[in-house]
């Protein structure tokens, strides 16, 4: 099926499904709720998201949705290439505010599973980065919530200079996760 390896913090897992390659291209199934529920991934999807990032640099997170509306995502890179990071948000979990970053590339095809209760973001590492993701809640504004990319108390080690980071204006002014009622 697919090479699954899970990361330290609680229900982190990085996917790599098989591609099938010949002279024409590839084919890969990324998703197949039977099978992934068989190896114990028993999520619903409900919506698909697609985003370009033109230049490298570009950080988008650190964003969640509280409970009710709160998200799973299944995260992969098609073009390009970017650190994924999960923070965990669950107050109950023994990895409450640690975080884990994988690299995510069009060339290795994987993918990160990121559970309910986490905050997620990425940077970007080349030019014109495509990254889609499956998520397990509709996007709902009254319940999107966002933290400071670079909030010492969870210390993310970006592989860029934050100099050299480039960020909505949200993103920019973001609380620290100290200042935010998660929900969780």
């Amino acid at each position: 099926m697919v090479e699954l390896r899970r990361l330290a913090l609680d229900g982190l897992i990085e996917i790599r499904p098989r591609r099938f390659a010949d002279d024409r291209g590839f084919f890969s199934e990324t998703w197949n709720a039977a099978a992934w529920r068989e190896a114990g991934i028993d999520v619903d999807f409900v919506q698909d998201n697609h985003s370009l990032s033109k230049a490298r640099g570009t950080l988008r997170g650190l964003h969640f949705q509280a409970p009710p509306a709160a998200q799973a995502k299944l995260v992969r890179v098609t073009r390009g290439s970017a650190f994924d990071v999960a923070v965990d948000l669950r107050p109950d979990s023994s990895t409450y505010r640690q975080w884990a970053g994988v690299i995510l590339s069009g060339a290795d095809w994987n993918q990160l599973l990121i559970p309910a209760g986490f905050a997620h973001a990425f940077l970007t590492l080349d030019p014109d980065t495509e990254v889609q993701y499956k998520a397990s809640a509709a996007y709902s504004p009254s319940h999107d919530r966002a933290i400071r990319f670079d909030d010492p108390a969870i210390g993310i080690d970006w592989p860029l200079a934050a100099a050299d980071l480039i960020l909505s204006d949200r993103d920019r002014a973001a609380p620290l996760l100290a200042d935010v009622d998660t929900g969780f």
